[in-house]
């Protein structure tokens, strides 16, 4: 492995970029507190490591070199983050007309899917591969065993985001306070939604490249 300093400032700085994760955390963790928020980011770093285990073993070039499965992906991904984005969208509308029991039993079940939500988010994203495997290659030797590189790496890139959001979930909470009046939750999730579908299409109209 080579340039592993070099490796690491990469993967900050695009992890820091917002994406369908970002924007899933941040909205369990407004909407929900930061205990949902972490919860979220622990779904999407085990995901993360599944993404590692296919890049070790080949799975990943699989999937990237394969139109018909680069296909499912995107698309079971597209229609889960457009599901996400639409749901969050009709509860705004549903919480005008739902009654107190019905609401508590929707929050009872989100709490449930917080880690599930950062996990599919993520798993269901090919992006996520071709990233693995356009992006890893860069900082292993021509022609050396890529096996224990990409298995650092993996792991680094699963440590770093972590942290980033462990950080990230944290701040966000702390600023909810100034941003707990229903008016301000109404926009928060409305452009969330909004962002969530947007993010859902994006994926969708992506093509594989080979």
């Amino acid at each position: 492995m080579v340039n592993f300093y070099l490796f690491v400032l990469m993967c900050i700085f695009l992890i820091i970029l917002p994406g369908p994760d970002t924007a899933i955390a941040t909205k369990n963790t407004l909407s929900h507190g930061k205990s949902a928020g972490f919860k979220t980011a622990f779904g999407t770093c085990c995901a993360l490591m599944i993404h590692t285990s296919a890049a070790v073993l080949g799975l990943s070039a699989l999937i990237v070199k394969s139109a018909f499965l680069f296909s499912i992906f995107k698309y079971i991904g597209a229609i889960y983050l457009i599901y996400l984005g639409v749901r969050t969208l009709w509860s705004l509308w549903k919480r005008e007309v739902a009654a107190s029991v019905e609401t508590q039993t929707k929050i009872q079940f989100e709490q449930s899917s917080f880690f599930k939500q950062g996990f599919l988010t993520n798993i269901l994203n090919p992006k996520v591969a071709v990233f693995f495997l356009t992006f890893l290659p860069q900082f292993v030797e021509s022609g050396s065993n890529t096996f224990v590189p990409f298995l650092l790496m993996g792991i680094t890139y699963t440590a770093l985001t972590a942290i980033w959001f462990l950080l990230y979930v944290y701040l966000i909470n702390q600023i909810s306070v100034f941003m707990k009046k229903p008016r301000a939750q109404t926009m928060i999730e409305g452009i969330t939604g909004t962002i969530l579908i947007g993010f859902g299409i994006k994926l969708a109209l992506e093509k594989a490249s080979h």
